[in-house]
């Protein structure tokens, strides 16, 4: 039996990783014989870094190689980042730039969050000569349409630039308007209702400017509003495009031939619903083992639409939380990967 597990993090509680070992464990206490494969993944949010790392060198025969360089959290405070390289490409992850998880909770204000850190670590692989950067957005405490990225860009005699910029993101939002940054996502930064529109004002005005001086306008492109709007700046100011950060992840592994032969693959996230079917990881996991003929077996902290889920082609959908836990005691990381482990033995690997 071959059992593959490609389990997404659960945000603010567990790594890919962890959620992959913990059900790894789970299932040989099960299946005693089989071999199992970890993939971590990321949709190039949290853990994007980790990932893609790790599937390079445990499915490919590319060697990576670590870069650290100083720069700013979004607050402006000094700090180390890191990022990969592998060839004349750098892989680099916001989320550990400019994070939410690096703020408390009294910290987090979009209003004075900014992406020049981010920023700063382009400008340093830009310095280097890399000429492709695969960028992951996601997870970040800014709303500032990446004008603080570009303005440290600037600053570093960085733009214009020639370099390919490849975007991992699952988000598909626009820059401004109802679904665009500020209205969607920056509520859950830690902004008030006040400063949501303000927060809009601001996007409109650079996106103005923007279009003025680079004399096209991106604002409207799906995916301009990820990351708080960093999305239309990289797409803005760079040869940029935009891809599924798991789908990027699947392609450098060759996830096609990983799969032949097995009898299960088992992904999940913190939360599955309606919303998981629009593109979001776990899915797109589940159409290429669809095309495999390979069953999908989805788990997540939280279960909504369980029947759509279904429907769309996963062969079983189990939540590893027991009804009415509290979701405090949920995300503590010894009862999910406890919970991850649990789920294992309910799980039917191979259809009956």
């Amino acid at each position: 039996m071959k059992i593959i597990t490609a389990i997404d993090s659960f945000k603010e509680c567990i790594t890919s990783a962890e959620a992959n070992k913990a059900m790894a464990s789970g299932l040989r206490e099960v299946y005693a014989d089989a071999e199992i494969l970890e993939i971590a993944m990321s949709d190039g949010g949290e853990g994007w870094l980790e990932a893609f790392e790790s599937a390079i060198s445990n499915y490919t025969s590319f060697q990576t190689s670590s870069v650290s360089t100083d720069t700013v959290d979004p607050l402006m405070r000094p700090v180390k980042a890191r990022y990969i390289t592998v060839n004349d490409t750098a892989i680099i992850e916001t989320a550990r730039i400019i994070g939410l998880s690096l703020l408390n909770k009294e910290e987090r204000n979009p209003l004075k969050a900014t992406s020049y850190g981010v920023g700063l670590v382009i400008a340093d692989a830009l310095q280097k000569g890399y000429q492709h950067i695969i960028i992951g957005l996601g997870g970040s405490a800014t709303s500032d349409a990446g004008q603080g990225m570009i303005q440290a860009l600037n600053e570093k005699g960085c733009l214009p630039c020639k370099a390919r910029i490849t975007i991992a993101s699952d988000v598909m939002n626009p820059l401004c308007g109802e679904h665009g940054a500020a209205y969607t996502f920056a509520r859950q930064k830690g902004a008030t209702e006040e400063a949501i529109p303000i927060l809009e004002e601001r996007a409109l005005r650079f996106a103005e400017a923007s279009a003025s001086r680079c004399h096209h306008d991106y604002a409207n492109l799906p995916g301009a509003g990820a990351a708080g709007g960093l999305g239309y700046a990289l797409l803005q100011y760079f040869n940029s495009s935009i891809r599924s950060g798991a789908e990027i992840l699947l392609e450098t592994i060759d996830f096609e031939h990983i799969i032949k032969g097995a009898d299960c693959i088992i992904t999940g996230e913190g939360q599955s619903d309606a919303q998981t079917l629009m593109g979001k990881l776990p899915y797109t996991l589940m159409r290429h083992a669809l095309k495999a003929d390979v069953p999908t077996c989805l788990v997540a902290g939280r279960i909504k639409d369980k029947d759509k889920l279904l429907a769309a082609g996963f062969y079983q959908v189990e939540c590893i939380n027991l009804p009415n836990i509290s979701i405090e005691y949920a995300l503590k990381k010894d009862v999910a990967l406890r919970n991850i482990m649990r789920t294992a033995h309910k799980l039917r690997i191979s259809p009956v």
